[in-house]
């Protein structure tokens, strides 16, 4: 019986120091031990042209997926909208999950006052299969080589704190 008991305060103990080592902002931030390879990214712009992220410019790169009858998304994007402005390292893509409804979205914008953000599509849905998204809204983080270090499953606040500081340890 020792053992066990042993056995169970070693797990309990490995388990709660290894979260620990690496302390995140938020509960539904997910961190990679080790970078996903991601394959090319593309997507469309507002205008419908062809956009490809550029993987290895150095700089991070936030992917969000969003939709305009989303409420959580409704929610976050103010906050997304003024964390463009706070770092010029960190490039920012709002993918609208919809098909492309130029009218809808620029409403939704308007709505919300978001001034920083630009608009973007993925009408094919390739990036929601590429990134086996769940649901919006999803946050893709990609490092400075273009590989997934994290995601974010649900709605954040961009302007947290503690969510700056910690995206600021990737820079």
């Amino acid at each position: 019986m020792n053992i066990l008991k042993f056995l169970i305060l070693l797990v309990f103990f490995k388990f709660n120091f290894s979260i620990a080592a690496e302390p995140l902002p938020f509960n539904n931030i997910v961190l990679h031990k080790n970078p996903l390879q991601v394959s090319q990214v593309k997507f469309k712009d507002f205008y419908l042209k062809d956009i490809e992220v550029n993987k290895n410019d150095g700089k991070i790169k936030v992917i969000n997926f969003w939709a305009t009858w989303c409420d959580p998304c409704r929610k976050e994007m103010p906050s997304l909208d003024n964390f463009s402005n706070l770092n010029k390292d960190i490039l920012i893509y709002p993918i609208n999950l919809e098909k492309p409804n130029k009218d809808k979205t620029r409403k939704f914008y308007r709505d919300l006052n978001l001034k920083n953000l630009k608009i973007y599509f993925d009408p094919e849905f390739q990036l929601t299969k590429q990134f086996k998204l769940r649901g919006v809204p999803t946050t893709i983080l990609l490092n400075k080589e273009g590989n997934e270090f994290a995601r974010i499953i649900g709605d954040i606040n961009f302007e947290d704190k503690k969510f700056i500081e910690w995206i600021n340890n990737f820079i």
